[in-house]
């Protein structure tokens, strides 16, 4: 197997350790690999539909990073002609809720979701998908 190195928030890593304790994980590497299966897996059903869908997107970043809402305006610009309504809320004192619901062409949709993932200050992204 390849090594690699990766760089994390200490407060995920407490987060995700406890996480690989209440699943059984054996180890740090198992956990991981099966975090990176379970998303590349949700991506793989995602592309599945084809044609013209529905998705709700929630997306929570820390509400620090002003940077990412910065972003987050500019992506919602870029992608207007699937992003039909969009929610921004606060959660507690250190998150932000965005949740974009769009419709329109899957693949368009499926590339605002990478878009997304691949922005920093992201904490999660949650997408569900309804065939139209």
């Amino acid at each position: 197997m390849t090594i690699i190195s990766i760089t994390i928030p200490s407060e995920l890593l407490k987060k995700f350790e406890e996480f690989m304790k209440t699943r059984g994980y054996y180890s740090r590497s198992e956990a991981f690999r099966d975090a990176i299966r379970s998303l590349m897996t949700e991506a793989d059903l995602a592309k599945m539909e084809t044609g013209n869908v529905a998705a709700t997107i929630m997306i929570a970043c820390n509400y620090a990073r002003k940077d990412a809402d910065l972003k987050m305006t500019e992506l919602r610009h870029e992608f207007d002609d699937v992003v039909i309504e969009n929610i921004h809320r606060h959660i507690g004192e250190k998150y932000c809720l965005e949740i974009f619901i769009a419709e329109g062409n899957n693949n368009r949709i499926l590339d605002l979701i990478g878009r997304v993932r691949g922005m920093r200050g992201i904490q999660q992204v949650r997408a569900i998908f309804m065939p139209l």
